[in-house]
């Protein structure tokens, strides 16, 4: 079976005084079947590993280079130097705001496979391009074009019209695709694509992770503004545990 993941993204939020958060989160991962993953801003990614033994910590974006003139990118070498395990790629944001293409998120990817961190792939369509009747190919595109050579990864299918709006597509939608991602992570790395972990994500809070978490090939959540708080991120923690 795939490994149950729950990451949190906590995007451009958190002082030194959100990482009390973490601590109370730390301590309830402790008792829970499952993989927390908190991927705070890159101010906090060493205080953050230094805190923590139960909660993984990642990056929220990394560079595809070693080292080099790259004014404001951090390479997957200096997270993987703070003792950061996973780095989040290709998130929609990064690929609307900053033009990152298919060809960029698999740089990334490999970037991280290779100073030896997990990156968490993320796919998504847009209102029009669902409406349209075309999510599950266009995203199916976007993975098959994101995909390193490695099976070490974990795949986060966000779409893009349920980010922060706390609109979520139907239990029938989200099955829909992530089967169809399975098929293709099957069809790419032969049967090490089965224990691949799809995460689903976009507006994943406490009311809702139960039956989200009951879907086939959903193996656990990218969680953005209900990550911030332990009150509400430690609830989705506990519904992937006992799911």
């Amino acid at each position: 079976m795939p490994r149950k993941i729950v990451a949190g993204n906590w995007k451009m939020n958190g002082t030194k005084a959100a990482l009390k958060e973490l601590l109370t989160i730390s301590i309830a991962a402790d008792d829970l079947d499952c993989t927390a993953i908190l991927c705070p801003p890159a101010t906090l990614l060493q205080q953050a590993a230094q805190s923590t033994r139960s909660v993984a910590i990642g990056g929220q974006n990394c560079h595809h280079g070693v080292t080099g003139a790259y004014t404001g990118d951090i390479s997957a070498e200096m997270l993987a130097d703070i003792n950061a395990q996973y780095v989040i790629v290709g998130h929609s944001e990064r690929r609307k705001n900053y033009a990152e293409t298919d060809v960029i998120v698999q740089a990334k990817a490999l970037a991280a496979l290779r100073a030896g961190i997990t990156p968490i792939i993320c796919i998504g369509e847009s209102l029009a391009q669902r409406e349209s009747g075309q999510a599950i190919s266009i995203v199916s595109s976007q993975l098959a074009a994101s995909l390193p050579a490695e099976a070490q990864i974990v795949i986060a299918y966000e779409p893009i019209w349920a980010i922060g709006t706390g609109i979520v597509p139907n239990l029938e939608q989200i099955t829909g695709m992530h089967d169809a991602l399975r098929k293709l992570l099957v069809g790419t790395y032969g049967t090490q694509g089965n224990y691949i972990s799809i995460l689903y994500g976009g507006s994943v809070k406490p009311s809702n992770a139960q039956e989200i978490f009951a879907v086939t090939n959903v193996n656990g959540a990218l969680v953005g503004g209900a990550s911030l708080k332990a009150t509400d991120f430690i609830p989705i923690m506990q519904a992937l545990s006992e799911s």
